[in-house]
């Protein structure tokens, strides 16, 4: 299957070059993916599904268009091929689209990412359906319980891009999620729900079937007798597994296309103090089994770690070839690979006795960010901080304001960065936050 990827690769570039195409870039990938789910302990899916696909960008008489098929036999490339360079050719010119300059392939990591697990490539069906039967088990026993979903998702992809101008690469890697959501029948005819699905590259890598188990179970306790929680401004603190949507909502507009087209709220701000001395952020692609790990990006940038921001510093912002032109600046990426928030020295523990009165965010539900104005309105799940200490639970809460400003309040970090996510995060604590609730 490589040896049929890699001529059907070059294959394109050969026919793209003879239908007329100055420079072209050609990807082909392969991937798996496979779930196995279970439902109130029986099993309710099975899903194993792989896809072939090929995609080349054209850069015919100054005009550029992508095109993707997923039929790679010989007969059809040509007449696939041919065909796309017609329609490029259509198109109006755009003098900012030119095929990625061959001295940004230059210093490309020679490192194994371990980003392959064999043990996950060639996981038997009989042990995924054993894990799920496990969790089921897990979950089990309380008279509470009313639905219970447990589930198993793994893959398996491969990679590799070829350009009329000198590149070559190829990528693998696997991942693997399993978890559990739960209902439970709470007081009157209130539910509350709960769910742990953590992931990774490797096996190696993720808890075991009893500790996700556990976690699962731990969640949906912790939300019965949710309240709705009261209006205030104080404190907020939010743990490791919700810091990762604050952080998202926050670099989503850090881009130069974003600044290119005037949405974005960090424009003007590359050199400037924006945000708290407590935030400093990098994009690392070169992290050993990330989720987000990678020796190049789609434009064949060879990977490097990039940061963002240095102590409430702008440093960068996420700029491919096509809007790093547009705005005269420096190519760095496009696209986030692994982002890393610096972790503090505090505990979870520590966090929430500085704060002493508050909210405890767990989760979010719903709401949104304009990356324009900074402006958000999140709604949120969590606990009321009293004393120190994390309180009954709370809902039926937003919390709103401007990021730039909720950033500049942020306080302390946690040491407990988020290990399951390509966003690894620590809890973070706020001061100066504005809740609406009762």
């Amino acid at each position: 299957m490589q040896d049929k990827m890699r001529h059907a690769a070059e294959q394109s570039l050969g026919l793209a070059r003879k239908a007329g195409a100055q420079d072209a870039w050609v990807s082909v990938s392969r991937s798996r993916d496979v779930t196995h789910e279970y439902r109130d302990g029986k099993l309710e899916k099975v899903k194993d599904a792989t896809s072939l696909a090929l995609s080349i960008e054209l850069y015919v008489d100054g005009r550029y268009a992508s095109h993707s098929t997923t039929d790679l036999r010989e007969p059809s490339l040509a007449g696939f091929i041919a065909n796309a360079v017609s329609l490029t050719r259509a198109l109006q010119p755009d003098p900012y689209r030119r095929i990625t300059p061959p001295e940004l392939f230059k210093g490309r990591a020679d490192r194994d990412l371990q980003l392959l697990d064999p043990a996950i490539r060639d996981l038997a069906p009989a042990q995924r359906l054993a894990w799920c039967k496990e969790l089921d088990e897990g979950i089990r026993g309380d008279k509470r319980l009313i639905s219970a979903s447990c589930a198993v998702y793994d893959g398996s992809s491969r990679s590799l891009s070829v350009s009329s101008n000198g590149f070559h690469g190829e990528q693998t890697g696997t991942s693997i999620w399993m978890g559990a959501d739960l209902t439970f029948r709470d007081r009157g005819d209130r539910r509350a729900s709960g769910d742990f699905y953590p992931g990774a590259r490797r096996l190696s890598d993720m808890p075991t079937v009893q500790n996700i188990a556990r976690k699962a179970l731990e969640r949906v306790r912790q939300r019965l007798g949710v309240t709705k929680g009261p209006s205030q401004k104080g404190y907020m603190v939010v743990d490791a597994r919700a810091a990762g949507r604050l952080i998202s909502s926050l670099v989503s507009p850090a881009s130069a296309q974003a600044l290119q087209q005037k949405r974005s709220f960090w424009m003007g701000q590359l050199g400037k103090m924006m945000f708290s001395e407590q935030l400093t952020l990098v994009d690392d692609p070169l992290l050993l089994r990330g989720l987000g790990s990678r020796l190049y990006d789609s434009e064949g940038i060879a990977a490097r770690p990039l940061t963002l921001v240095d102590k409430g510093v702008v440093q960068n912002i996420y700029a491919d070839t096509y809007y790093g032109r547009k705005l005269k600046m420096a190519p760095t990426t496009g696209s986030r690979s692994n982002l890393l928030m610096k972790p503090g020295s505090s505990s979870l523990k520590d966090l929430l006795a500085a704060a002493g009165e508050g909210i405890y965010v767990t989760s979010w539900l719903g709401g949104n960010a304009d990356n324009t104005t900074g402006e958000f309105s999140l709604g949120l799940r969590g606990h009321l901080i009293r004393n120190g200490k994390i309180a009954e639970p709370v809902g039926e809460m937003n919390v709103t304001g401007s990021l730039k400003e909720l950033f500049g309040n942020l306080v302390a970090l946690g040491n407990d960065p988020w290990p399951y996510s390509s966003l690894r995060a620590p809890s973070m604590m706020f001061e100066g936050v504005s809740f609406s609730g009762a």
